[in-house]
């Protein structure tokens, strides 16, 4: 099979939760792959000149051999479907209940939590920065993040599902955003966040985003 043309595009800073999202389902499926940056901060997507996604204007987005893809989540399920094992990399459970609440989980973290999003910004995960204390919304947020992640990790395993899947590291992200800024986590999320943070393709991530603030 011959290898496709992917192209993935990201923010300047690599600052997004999102394309982090897409990063690692490319590096834990083998994907060969282009990443392309854009400044948001700038409005570079706005341009008409782009040569990105246009019907959204955001990142990330990904180009396999010419088809055209936005929004994290279902370009990770495109991928999961279009480069299928055995050949590449599993990033979701096989089992179909566990893949369901897999996207369950990810679709929880991306619809809901926006205090927490609003207050602790992946500048304090990718750039160190600290943040004040949280607001009282924010706090009872956090603490519903916090109960609804003790319960998914009741077994007590290193994983969602008993093997690592792509929801454990947009879990694990969510959760850092708390954890290294040094607010009050359980310890035991803050060693699940720690293990899944050091996951190979997760630190050639954030490897990106130290050079880019270096």
């Amino acid at each position: 099979m011959s290898q496709p043309a992917i192209i993935l595009w990201s923010d300047a800073d690599y600052f997004s939760p999102y394309v982090m999202n897409v990063y690692v389902a490319l590096a834990e499926k083998g994907l060969p792959f282009a990443l392309k940056t854009i400044d948001l901060s700038r409005g570079e997507n706005r341009q008409p000149q782009w040569q990105g996604y246009g019907l959204t204007r955001r990142v990330p987005v990904l180009e396999v051999d010419g088809f055209e893809l936005s929004e994290s989540s279902a370009i990770t399920e495109y991928l999961e479907e279009c480069f299928a094992p055995p050949e590449w990399e599993r990033i979701y459970p096989l089992d179909l209940q566990k893949r369901a609440r897999a996207r369950q989980i990810q679709a929880w973290l991306r619809s809901d939590l926006m205090p927490i999003r609003e207050e602790r910004s992946t500048d304090v995960v990718f750039a160190g920065v600290k943040k004040p204390a949280l607001s009282e919304t924010a706090q009872r947020t956090a603490s519903q993040l916090m109960d609804t992640a003790t319960s998914l990790l009741a077994h007590g395993n290193q994983n969602l599902f008993g093997e690592w899947c792509i929801a454990d590291s947009d879990l694990a992200l969510m959760l850092n955003r708390l954890v290294l800024n040094g607010d009050d986590v359980p310890q035991q999320l803050v060693d699940y966040a720690s293990f899944q943070w050091q996951r190979a393709s997760v630190q050639r991530y954030v490897a990106l985003s130290a050079k880019r603030a270096g």
